[in-house]
């Protein structure tokens, strides 16, 4: 029994960086600490623990978290500074090094974050602790995670962990092998989340497609399994693999109560030949395939999808087949990175580099591409009447929300109300906000 008595009265500030799943893990942390008497600072207050949650996508990222933590020593001297994710798993010797951390924990130990927090906290454990002796093989645990932080969604951590080994990718050494908990404990959750109120629910892991592995489950039980919560009105899959997207799964969603025509997957390169450098389990043929398919039986569906830029082996040639792939396809929206070299990994063998000048060139053409998508997609629902799931606003801003599309929606701070927060109005849409990131509400 941890004793949390010490911890009552406590202040703790929280910094996550990278993907969606870490910022569901950071919740969870948050909800956890908050049980034990343990309050968020608010503005301007020192924090007495300080949680930062780390990304290892790249090597910006890797020095995004080293700012961060010196940043976040910085400004609340003396803080209990608890550092754990993706670069906490592998680099925790460097992270230890650093003035301020008293505590680095690994995957497999971050599922025990209030064990080690307390055994620390209390002196029994070193002033700083790097965790990181398991092998890949050996990161086994899995550390359960439904929350929504601060936000109006809920994110629901279905897996951890991914097999594929991609040439250019170090999550799965950070993240360890595919693993999963069972539908019966994520349905608990979800319901637990739709009795504290909430609406919708994002299904977040590293490759959530691959569910099923620990259990012998599979994602299409699932996502019915879920479905079948009435008092959950959305629900929303955050990442796909496409060779994982089964038109079973597609089918199902077409015709769902809840799960939302909204899809994000990830195709890197629309080369073959680059695919094939990457290891990826698919060809453009088959990612073609599945985008059809879903348009086919969603014809309104938001399609995300992830393109890396200047990979080790793009050629000037296997890039412009990823622009015309893009191009011809009907997706709404890309989310370009470019590659970063990573240090372990098997690119590093792939002979052809690609310069920065040109990464920064092939970036900018597939945003310019992205945003021309993305605001033709949304101009097919100005003037139309579409339900819109509201999030909290500051005072006196303009709300925003999302159709169940995803159409991001913006609500004039004339016509907003706090009574509107993480409640599903029917609006009128008008035309594009002064940005054009949001169609504007008409009237209610």
């Amino acid at each position: 029994m941890i004793d949390t008595s010490a911890f009552q009265g406590k202040r703790a500030a929280y910094y996550t960086l990278g993907c969606k799943l870490n910022f569901s893990e950071t919740s969870t942390f948050g909800k956890m600490l908050e049980d034990m008497g343990v309050r968020t600072v608010q503005r301007g207050e020192k924090a007495d623990i300080c949680l930062i949650n780390t990304c290892s996508v790249t090597e910006v990222a890797d020095r995004k978290c080293r700012q961060a933590i010196r940043r976040m020593v910085k400004e609340n001297p003396g803080s209990f500074m608890v550092v754990t994710g993706c670069y906490a798993q592998l680099e925790p010797e460097k992270i230890s090094k650093i003035d301020g951390v008293d505590l680095v924990l690994g995957s497999n130990e971050k599922a025990h974050l209030i064990d080690y927090l307390s055994n620390a906290w209390s002196g029994l454990g070193d002033k700083v602790v790097a965790y990181h002796t398991e092998k890949t093989k050996d990161i086994k645990s899995f550390a359960p995670s439904c929350s929504r932080g601060n936000r109006t969604r809920y994110w629901l951590k279905v897996q951890d962990g991914c097999n594929y080994y991609c040439t250019y990718c170090t999550i799965p050494f950070a993240r360890g092998n595919s693993r999963n908990p069972t539908i019966a404990s994520l349905v608990e959750q979800a319901r637990r989340a739709a009795a504290e109120g909430g609406k919708e629910i994002v299904l977040t892991g590293v490759n959530i497609g691959d569910f099923g592995r620990t259990t012998g489950e599979s994602f299409l039980d699932l996502v019915k399994a879920l479905d079948n919560i009435k008092d959950v009105e959305r629900y929303r899959i955050s990442s796909l693999e496409p060779d994982l997207i089964s038109d079973e799964l597609i089918d199902y969603c077409a015709q769902s109560r809840a799960f939302m025509p909204h899809f994000h997957i990830p195709l890197q390169s629309g080369s073959d030949t680059v695919l094939k450098l990457m290891r990826r389990h698919y060809d453009t043929a088959l990612f073609r395939e599945k985008i059809l398919k879903i348009k086919e039986r969603m014809p309104d569906a938001f399609i995300g999808v992830d393109v890396m830029v200047g990979c080790r082996g793009e050629t000037p040639e296997s890039f412009e087949e990823t622009y015309q792939l893009l191009s011809e396809l009907p997706v709404t929206q890309l989310h370009v990175f470019p590659y970063s070299e990573r240090p372990g990994t098997a690119a590093l063998k792939i002979p052809y580099v690609v310069n920065d000048k040109d990464k920064k060139e092939r970036s900018q053409r597939l945003l310019e591409l992205s945003d021309q998508k993305t605001k033709d997609f949304y101009s097919l629902y100005i003037n139309k009447e579409m339900e819109v799931l509201f999030e909290k606003a500051g005072k006196g801003k303009a709300m925003h929300g999302f159709t169940p599309n995803y159409v991001r929606v913006e609500l004039p701070a004339s016509l907003a109300s706090d009574d509107y927060d993480n409640q599903i109005i029917k609006v009128r849409l008008g035309d594009f906000n002064h940005d054009k990131s949001a169609l504007r509400v008409t009237s209610l």
